[in-house]
């Protein structure tokens, strides 16, 4: 938040980032002393502001274009647009307007989607680079080099973090989008540390989905995201045992699940395949859906599941919809099945520094019989890094072969 509000105000990210660094050194100066605010989070966006006001100060005026932008969003009064084919009219998100509008910002169609999304997680959203690495199945090195280019090409290019037209926002939708699923899913499934989900970044994703669909209303795959979040947040409760371990969906006590977030995600989902405006989120809810309707582990409608990986290869013919794809055909027509699939993936060396696909791998193996590979399928996923919970329920998986 800190940094978005000084983004807002000063335009340049860079400069934004120092204003909410220097927000965050003040803190540790004064808090000890002081003793923490009753809302911090305000207190260092605050003192960013400040910071930020400082340097326009200091500076020579800006044009007047990018001062009435900033003034107007200051203000609370930034509005979108209805996105392309759909009659209802936009309205201004309820919150988290700072960190919508500089996610918009982030998102400039100068640069390529990748590095938009990669960089939006790590300036705006605070990502850390090894968990943005892990979601683009990249090394940590690489995505590092990602994003500094991104920074250096911004300021070659001298583009500026000013809010974009009402006409700008649907060209930057997709990116938006991603970014929020990102956050959700580095938040659900964590790729390292000690706790399997980071509960603060899954109401962070799901709270901005919500600002996205106020502010574009009629947007089917705004609608699909906030309803695929829904569906899949609400089971977060379940994922994890007592001792904090992680138990999965098969094992899951199905009475803990959030029937409210579940019904409200299937009424927007409802109402986004309606709309005639299919895309991927829609799909993934459509998935999501599958599980959430389903009374019981075994009543789960596997091949359903199937048919729709099938659908999102589609929007998203990338390795790991393909690995998802194969596990689903497993569940509905046996291991070997999903494991043929599966066989033809092991030679992409992205989904080799993915975990799951070695878990997965491990799971069918176990399930046909063949536990020689399948201990050297968990032993290639430990080397990999993940949260604590799941690393032992790897480990429990593998001392049971």
């Amino acid at each position: 938040m800190a940094v978005a509000v000084a983004a807002r105000l000063s335009g340049d990210l860079d400069a934004a980032e120092d204003a909410a660094q220097e927000a965050c050194a003040l803190a540790l100066e004064k808090w000890p002393a002081d003793g923490m605010p009753a809302n911090p989070g305000a207190w260092l966006a605050g003192v960013a502001r400040h910071k930020a006001l400082d340097r326009v100060r200091r500076e020579s005026a800006r044009p007047g274009k990018e001062a009435a932008a900033a003034r107007e969003l200051a203000a609370g009064g930034y509005r979108g647009v209805a996105a392309p084919g759909c009659a209802a009219e936009a309205r201004p998100p309820d919150g988290d307007a700072d960190e919508l509008g500089l996610i918009f910002m982030c998102c400039h169609p100068a640069l390529d989607q990748a590095a938009r999304v990669a960089l939006t997680m790590r300036s705006v959203c605070g990502i850390a680079t090894a968990d943005i690495a892990a979601a683009f199945l990249v090394p940590e090195p690489t995505m590092a080099q990602r994003i500094v280019r991104a920074k250096r090409k911004i300021i070659a290019a001298g583009i500026r973090m000013t809010v974009p037209a009402p006409g700008d926002l649907p060209g930057r939708l997709a990116a938006v989008l991603r970014v929020i699923y990102l956050v959700f899913n580095a938040g659900y499934l964590a790729s390292s540390g000690p706790a399997l989900v980071r509960r603060e970044l899954c109401e962070q994703a799901v709270s901005l989905a919500r600002a996205v669909t106020a502010l574009l209303p009629g947007e089917p795959e705004a609608a699909g995201l906030l309803a695929l979040l829904l569906l899949t947040d609400a089971r977060r409760e379940a994922r994890i045992g007592e001792a904090g371990d992680l138990v999965l969906l098969a094992d899951q006590d199905r009475s803990l699940w959030d029937r409210a977030a579940i019904s409200e995600g299937e009424l927007l989902l409802e109402w986004a395949l309606r709309a005639g405006c299919p895309g991927p989120y829609q799909v993934h809810a459509a998935i999501a859906a599958c599980h959430s309707c389903a009374a019981s582990a075994g009543e789960t409608d596997w091949r359903q599941i199937a048919a729709l990986y099938g659908e999102l290869l589609r929007y998203e013919p990338t390795a790991v919809t393909e690995a998802n794809r194969a596990v689903a055909v497993a569940m509905a027509d046996g291991p070997e099945a999903g494991l043929r699939l599966l066989a033809s993936l092991r030679t992409d060396p992205r989904l080799t520094r993915w975990p799951q696909f070695h878990i997965a791998r491990a799971e069918l193996l176990t399930r046909a019989g063949r536990r020689a590979e399948a201990a050297e399928a968990y032993d290639a996923a430990l080397k990999l890094a993940m949260p604590a919970p799941e690393r032992a329920h790897v480990k429990r998986r593998r001392g049971a072969l």
